[in-house]
């Protein structure tokens, strides 16, 4: 636990999923006091001056010469996944605990890895999965854990767009891992066991590749997971499938539909629908996880993105991809799906 007011942030990266973050960064912790960004790192100087100025902060082109210049209590990585081994490894063995953007890594081997080191070196080490903070997603969790929609037979999730991908390192399969199977997916897989719990098979099929990319750029996943819940999930960067929801659950006696613009459920009981939220607000999911974050580091919250919850994210799209491999359905061992340090049990010194 760290005692002091007011934390000292990092940011490695200074894309535009890190523009994101400082904005919802200023906003949250110019409110709160939680925290200070003090220093942007990135290999494109320009980008992180832009960033570091824009929050008063100092730039630098390397993650280790924002360490030897600054004693930081966290760091938000946004990197491209190839590197995040290592950036994650050095930061927690420096002592910084890490928030570090999804998908966590690719490969399970290394994602153990990083949580083992993060446990050795006594920090905290979290996987960024905005859509467990946005609003409308976590109200309609506590619809469906309220059983008002019955015995929950079905979830739906759509993640499709037409993004021209041609020159972006999400689709150089040595940089990002694979293609919108990875990249997109991983979002998935974690809100339907945020939702459900841990996943027991799935089967995976690859589209058209429209784009001409070296990796999938359209694929449907069926998923079942432990409890006994189906899901079906469309991915695609070439197409959009004009649907004003992204997450649809049907249960036995009602649905609950999560849209971009708005959120409703109905009971099979009732005529009308009832809207409980206005749909996904990006800047407010960014800013739940970094107050989160922020929080359990301070000991006064607990992180909502267990080591478990990141691991398994890796260990269910390795399936994934055998799944593609193979046009079969293919298992998921959810055994090793935990730290060393939680294994037979035990907790992570991070999170105690």
């Amino acid at each position: 636990m760290i005692a002091q007011n007011k934390l000292r942030f990092g940011l490695v990266g200074a894309g535009g999923i890190a523009q994101a973050y400082a904005q919802a960064y200023a906003q949250a912790f110019r409110e709160t006091h939680l925290a200070s960004l003090v220093a942007v790192a990135d290999v494109r100087t320009d980008a992180a001056e832009a960033i570091a100025q824009s929050l008063h902060a100092k730039a630098y082109v390397t993650h280790q010469e924002m360490l030897d210049a600054h004693e930081l209590d966290a760091v938000i990585v946004c990197t491209p996944p190839v590197s995040h081994p290592n950036i994650c490894e050095d930061l927690c063995k420096a002592g910084v605990n890490v928030l570090c953007e999804k998908p966590l890594a690719i490969t399970s081997d290394s994602a153990r890895k990083m949580f083992d080191t993060a446990e050795i070196s006594g920090v905290k080490l979290t996987m960024a999965s905005k859509f467990r903070y946005a609003e409308d997603v976590v109200r309609a969790k506590s619809i469906v854990s309220s059983g008002i929609l019955g015995d929950i037979i079905l979830f739906e999730n759509v993640f499709t767009s037409r993004v021209d991908m041609t020159n972006r390192w999400n689709s150089k399969r040595a940089i990002g891992g694979g293609g919108v199977l990875i990249d997109n997916g991983t979002h998935s897989i974690d809100i339907m066991r945020y939702f459900f719990g841990p996943v027991s098979e799935l089967q995976v099929i690859e589209g058209k590749r429209v784009q001409n990319l070296e990796v999938e750029d359209t694929v449907r996943m069926f998923v079942k997971t432990t409890g006994g819940v189906m899901g079906s999930i469309d991915l695609s960067w070439s197409m959009n499938k004009e649907q004003p929801a992204f997450l649809s659950i049907y249960g036995s006696q009602g649905t609950v539909l999560v849209g971009w613009k708005e959120s409703k459920y109905r009971r099979s009981s009732d005529s009308d629908w009832i809207v409980f939220g206005k749909g996904y607000n990006k800047f407010q999911a960014f800013r739940g996880q970094i107050e989160n974050f922020a929080r359990a580091i301070k000991g006064e919250d607990k992180m909502l993105v267990s080591p478990e919850d990141a691991l398994a994210s890796v260990a269910v799209i390795e399936a994934a991809y055998e799944s593609l491999g193979h046009s079969q359905w293919q298992p998921v061992v959810l055994d090793d799906c935990q730290p060393a340090g939680v294994r037979g049990g035990l907790v992570l010194a991070g999170d105690a």
